[in-house]
């Protein structure tokens, strides 16, 4: 693998991969994959391969992704790039054609990227697709027609489809607001209203801050040094806060104005914004707080059938043998503890009746030299 794929060169410190099934796996050679090992690093690593172009075909970008240490801040993704890019120099800033994959970061980031690139500028998709954050292999799958659609996969189910110009903004609407039309004046949209017989009370104002006249100037209070001693402000218990009337549903409510729209005169269709020339590189460009994320199974292709037979064939025929022996470890690793944790209190219990003889020993002795004493 060393040979097919080339490290980036562009940082000194990038983070290094090596070739793992992880701790856990279906199968302990077919799982074997390029592996991130080192905590709180870049990573930049590249396969090229023959170029060509998707136009007037499909092309499904497939892999599998397995966050094995449960990752809580990292990318998951991999990139497609044109045959001129320069692998040793391969960076965040490198120009790539599709960005596709689950990126996770903290509770708020669970998703996964679609971005096509369109005249030199990234398209993220509109709609959100949430990824996999268990921990086993799972398989991810884009796959862009030439009638402009699209679909993403997760596990050979799809998780998303639509319409390439109309989930992406790659081209202004095709409609647009009449310039020429404004709302009329007397057009009430307001929900609700200010009740116009709801009246503020007469003893609503009151201040925020009074002077606590209860208390007492310090005796050691020097006005040279101190300043003139005034009573302290203190939070007013009467306080209301601002005044305002109780809200009712507007009698005269219209609803949102229907704005007319008209054809966009900027708007010009393109067919093509599906295609791209020279696709000729894969490439894994991340960052990873916790390493240990496999990357495998990488398929390019213009034949969705053949993209899920290999995926069953692959990730379908070890994601079950994966998840028994994850289970298996579970269990041991609890029994582990288990045994363990009773080992620790079986000991602090023979200290404490050690402990509980010997003062009894005490005990017994003192009582004797008493006697004698006496």
């Amino acid at each position: 693998w060393q040979k097919r794929w080339m490290n980036s060169e562009y940082k000194p410190d990038l983070g290094k991969f090596k070739l793992a099934a992880g701790k856990f796996y279906g199968d302990a050679v077919r799982d074997k994959g390029l592996q991130t090992s080192e905590n709180s690093k870049f990573y930049a690593i590249s396969s090229r391969f023959k170029p060509f172009s998707n136009k007037g075909k499909t092309l499904v970008i497939q892999y599998t992704v397995k966050h094995e240490q449960k990752i809580d801040c990292g990318g998951g993704y991999v990139k497609i790039f044109s045959s001129n890019l320069d692998q040793k120099n391969l960076s965040g800033d490198s120009h790539y054609y599709i960005m596709f994959g689950p990126d996770i970061c903290g509770s708020e980031t669970k998703k996964v990227h679609v971005i096509l690139n369109y005249k030199n500028k990234p398209h993220p998709i509109k709609k959100p697709i949430r990824c996999k954050v268990d921990g086993y292999t799972h398989l991810y799958t884009l796959i862009i027609r030439p009638d402009q659609t699209y679909e993403v996969k997760i596990d050979n189910e799809m998780v998303a489809s639509g319409n390439l110009e109309d989930d992406l903004d790659f081209l202004p609407p095709r409609k647009i607001n009449d310039p020429t039309v404004r709302k009329p004046t007397d057009w009430d949209d307001r929900i609700q209203i200010d009740d116009p017989n709801d009246i503020k009370p007469e003893d609503w104002d009151e201040p925020e801050y009074i002077m606590d006249t209860s208390a007492e100037q310090p005796e050691d209070w020097d006005d040279a040094v101190n300043g003139e001693w005034h009573y302290p402000m203190v939070k007013n218990p009467l306080y209301r806060g601002e005044w305002k009337p109780r809200q009712i549903d507007n009698p005269n409510y219209r609803g949102v104005w229907p704005h007319p729209q008209i054809d966009n005169p900027n708007y010009l269709p393109d067919f093509s914004i599906y295609s791209y020339e020279n696709i000729s590189i894969i490439g894994l460009d991340i960052w990873q707080v916790r390493a240990g994320t496999i990357f495998d199974n990488f398929l390019i292709t213009d034949d969705e059938v053949y993209a899920e037979d290999f995926g069953d064939e692959t990730w379908g025929e070890t994601k079950g043998p994966e998840k028994e022996m994850n289970i298996k470890q579970t269990e041991e690793e609890q029994e582990r503890e288990r045994v363990t944790e009773e080992k620790y209190f079986e000991q602090r219990f023979k200290k404490k009746l050690e402990r509980k003889k010997e003062s009894g020993n005490d005990r017994a002795v003192r009582n004797t030299v008493k006697k004698e004493e006496l």
